[in-house]
């Protein structure tokens, strides 16, 4: 591993970068420090290890590295490592080390970045290793103490007990004993069998101060002292600052400064954050959009309209000869969809607060990247690494947003104007809607080859629209092409292709536009669950069979997709008479190494006579994860994917116009409210052996099945979105 105690600024900004947008690197990672602690680690102590503190109190307090945006990772974590520590539930708190603090004990906390439905599933093993060293350390310190076999000790809820003895301790009186003690080197984990608290759905650590209002987000954090700022960029992606006058916000109250930053953006820092909003409006910008001012979403279109019949594209996935396929088909189905930009409209818009003097510069901001945060505070500062650090506060909404830093360096370009004064920025609403990393645009057509017999014996998806990672990671890239834009796709892996068809093709014309992409939660299972499950009714509807039936004979070779689909098709009603008025529809998926399933039941308004009023009964949902840490949150976490992939499918669009976003605000860009919301039924079905995501994969479900179920309802096959587009009403 890198000694990151010796690290340079530019080699950890290159490091850290790598892992930000929710995509995540491999390395070998030490559970324990096995260096010398600095000042900072000395704060925190006394420790056990890095991961846990116990206090004289029994207090049980428990690193998470990991972001916390709502989805319950950091429960789950401290589910983890309480369950290997053998504690008391009830006594456990927990804490975020800073990343400056990984860098200097050497990542010993492992990756910050919390993405991709990683946070539990790419750390579980060094978590528990940590409690389960824990817990033998404090074992060995009583056994110590009594002269006696530590083999004769046991544990239960933060309590050892010799029993040829009777003695008995609590580890908040052995901690400062065992800290001091080397730290094991084999380390077994418990057979999941034997967990007590894994897979139980304890309440989550961070509600009380969420419904009692003490939890402060970065939109709420406050310094002595400090200063606010509110910015305003250029609403043509890649523009500049042609020109601006503030002489009239000068002299507005409380103004301190008129701050550019870097050529495309203006800031004024004043005393409150709406005086800095209110003089901000008052300065007068001319903007150089150049030539992408003549960027529009019919532009964007037609660009990638052409894609879909490119000669050139990068192939993902291939068998059989799919041109013979098509070409001796007794029926050929074709049909083209497209999936517009997407806003991740997070309900806390983007900020940072930095503090800068010329030996320091600290961050104090929500983020779903602390190492990136930092890279990004070190390389906009020019300080070294070790002169920086960044304190993660809970995010008010992420989905992938909040893995990039552009508010952070923001933030510190306007803190080096104000050297010794904290400085806030926060983003207006209409700042975060004009200039998100948005959901990419895509456009897909699919050819299907039926046989004699109605079965599927080819299918050719052609993918036409932006790459991500040739944006925000292109040393990730694959010989020029992007692997993620085919999740769901893939031949093998966490994003496989569960269907077995004897003659494939799934390729991608990437076709990349001025508009910023990112990480845009689900990011691209969203519309490529759409265009294969929308698809693959229209082939059964071709066929004139039943839509599961149709799947289930695809899908021999994927019993765990397959069970999961049948869970659901069960649960739902599915091959029984709905109630009168009602339909049904089915889609299934693999994504983020997790296999997912919805069956859903809508009505709607005069359906045979154009009705146009969509009512969402019930939901059934269900996933395989591997191994379900907390099903409580499995659970909130499949019905908050719903909201945010339905909201999506009715109501959300970004469209561009003159090189620049068109909505600005929640009233052009909307989301699905309480009333309109189904009945969810969640079925978490972990069948073990593996660690698969949460927060992601059910989102792109719940869409492609709507869209099946008004098909049934109407004989309407919609392929372009959003629903309201349509005329199509959620009610």
């Amino acid at each position: 591993m890198t000694n990151t105690l010796n690290m340079t600024r530019r080699s950890f900004i290159k490091s850290s970068v790598a892992t930000g947008g929710g995509l995540m690197l491999s390395f070998t990672l030490p559970f324990l420090d096995g260096g010398e602690a600095n000042a900072a680690d000395a704060a925190m102590a006394p420790e056990v290890n890095a991961w846990v503190v116990i206090r004289p109190d029994d207090t049980v307090v428990i690193r998470i590295a990991r972001s916390e945006m709502g989805q319950g990772t950091l429960t789950g974590l401290a589910q983890m490592v309480a369950e290997e520590l053998e504690c008391d539930w009830a006594k456990v708190i927990t804490e975020y080390p800073t990343p400056g603090q990984n860098v200097a004990r050497k990542r010993v906390w492992g990756d910050f970045g919390t993405g991709g439905s990683r946070g539990i599933r790419t750390s579980h093993d060094y978590v528990r290793k940590g409690g389960a060293a824990a817990r033998m350390m404090l074992i060995q310190a009583a056994a110590n103490e009594w002269k006696v076999p530590a083999s004769e000790c046991t544990v239960a809820k933060g309590v050892i007990s010799h029993k040829p003895s009777g003695r008995k301790t609590s580890y908040g009186k052995v901690s400062d004993a065992a800290g001091k003690l080397e730290a094991p080197k084999d380390v077994p984990l418990k057979d999941p069998k034997d967990w007590k608290l894994i897979g139980k759905p304890v309440k989550r650590l961070d509600t009380l101060p969420k419904v009692t209002g003490k939890q402060v987000y970065g939109a709420d954090f406050k310094l002595p002292g400090m200063l606010n700022a509110a910015i305003k960029a250029c609403p043509v992606f890649g523009g500049k600052v042609k020109s601006f006058d503030a002489a009239k916000a000068s002299a507005m109250p409380g103004v301190k400064k008129i701050v550019p930053v870097g050529n495309y953006a203006i800031a004024v820092v004043a005393d409150t954050w709406w005086h800095a909003k209110t003089a901000l409006d008052a300065v007068t910008i001319e903007w150089d959009g150049g030539e992408n001012a003549k960027v529009s979403s019919a532009s964007i279109a037609e660009m990638l309209k052409e894609g879909l019949s490119a000669d050139q594209a990068f192939v993902h996935n291939e068998k059989g000869d799919i041109k013979s396929a098509i070409a001796g088909a007794a029926k050929k189905l074709e049909a083209v969809y497209a999936y517009p930009f997407l806003n991740h409209a997070t309900m806390e818009p983007m900020n940072a607060t930095a503090l800068y003097t010329p030996e320091r510069c600290e961050v104090w901001c929500p983020t779903q990247n602390g190492e990136a945060a930092l890279a990004a505070t070190a390389e906009t500062s020019g300080l070294p690494v070790s002169k920086c650090d960044v304190y993660k506060l809970l995010l008010g909404g992420g989905f992938g947003r909040r893995g990039f830093t552009d508010s952070v360096r923001q933030a510190v370009l306007i803190a080096k104007e104000m050297p010794g004064i904290p400085v806030k920025l926060l983003w207006s609403r209409e700042e975060d809607m004009l200039h998100g990393m948005y959901h990419p645009v895509m456009q897909a057509k699919l050819t299907g080859a039926l046989d004699a017999g109605g079965k599927l014996s080819g299918l050719r998806i052609r993918l036409s629209g932006q790459s991500i990672l040739a944006a925000v990671r292109p040393e990730a890239m694959e010989k020029g092409k992007d692997p993620n834009t085919f999740q769901g796709y893939w031949p093998s892996g966490e994003h496989s292709f569960e269907y077995t068809i004897p003659n494939l093709l799934i390729d991608h014309a990437m076709r990349n536009t001025h508009v910023p992409p990112g990480f845009w939660r689900g990011v691209n299972i969203n519309q490529n669950a759409i265009f294969l499950e929308c698809f693959m009714d229209e082939l059964a509807h071709e066929a004139g069979k039943d839509a599961l039936e149709f799947r289930r004979a695809l899908m021999a070779d994927h019993p765990k997709s397959l069970a999961v689909l049948n869970a659901v098709a069960a649960k739902g009603g599915w091959g029984k008479p709905a109630p009168k008025g009602h339909f049904r529809g089915l889609a299934h998926f693999r994504g983020f190494g997790s296999y997912v399933a919805a069956c859903v039941e809508i009505s709607v308004k005069d359906a045979k006579g154009g009705g146009n009023k969509v009512k969402i009964h019930r939901i059934v949902g269900a996933t395989d994860c591997g191994y379900a840490v907390n099903p409580a949150q499995i659970e909130r976490q499949m019905a908050g994917s719903f909201v945010y992939g339905l909201s999506a499918l009715f109501n959300q669009e970004c469209t561009v116009k003159d090189g620049h976003m068109e909505q600005d605000n929640f009233h052009v860009y909307d989301s699905m409210r309480i009333a309109q919301m189904p009945q969810v039924e969640s079925l978490v079905l972990p069948s073990g052996g593996f660690w698969g995501g949460v927060g992601e994969p059910t989102i792109c479900v719940a869409a492609p099945a709507v869209l099946n179920a008004f098909f049934a309802a109407t004989g309407k096959r919609i392929r372009t979105f959003p629903l309201k587009n349509h005329g199509i009403e959620l009610v």
